[in-house]
């Protein structure tokens, strides 16, 4: 089965992270989606490591992969989880991985990935677009409408999301 048919569900989009202002994927979630282990993947890219600079891929510290970790709910270290820090690979990494993969496999999900990317880079730019249009419009009306655009600030930024609330017991 082709990777083009599961492609549009969001299985890559929500394996994109932010991680050092830049967008990344993990070594695990690449590996699943090569259908190769881990430790091969890691192994392809340990004997190729020139091509790998550090605006392609970096590892993780032991900080960015703990809070990571909490807030996908992984488990942790000696428990069944991973006991090396991952690397995480830029877009630019991911493409090269294609060269150290070479499968019509790596070929395919590369492209499905690269395609994610520039889904992901389209919304933030829409976004920000619509927020350059917001603030502009709010410079040409009079003060009758602020508290209309706060309201849709607010609804924008995306800090302000709820968060579901854990209740204990006693509560």
């Amino acid at each position: 089965m082709s990777i083009q048919n599961n492609i549009e569900n969001p299985g890559i989009e929500s394996k994109i992270y932010l991680i050092r202002s830049e967008t990344v994927m993990l070594d695990s979630d690449l590996a699943t989606l090569y259908l190769v282990p881990t430790k091969r993947l890691k192994e392809q890219v340990r004997r190729n490591i020139k091509r790998f600079p550090s605006d392609f891929m970096f590892q993780l510290t032991e900080i960015e992969w703990d809070f990571l970790r909490s807030q996908n709910a992984t488990s942790k270290s000696g428990r069944g989880g991973n006991r090396v820090l991952p690397f995480a690979f830029t877009e630019h990494g991911i493409t090269m991985l294609s060269s150290v993969l070479n499968s019509d496999r790596a070929v395919e999900v590369n492209l499905a990935i690269v395609r994610s990317f520039i889904r992901l880079r389209k919304v933030l730019h829409s976004d920000r677009e619509l927020a350059k249009r917001l603030s502009d419009l709010e410079l040409k009306c009079d003060g009758k409408f602020k508290s209309m655009f706060e309201a849709i600030r607010l609804l924008m930024d995306e800090r302000n999301v709820p968060r579901k609330r854990i209740v204990g017991l006693g509560n």
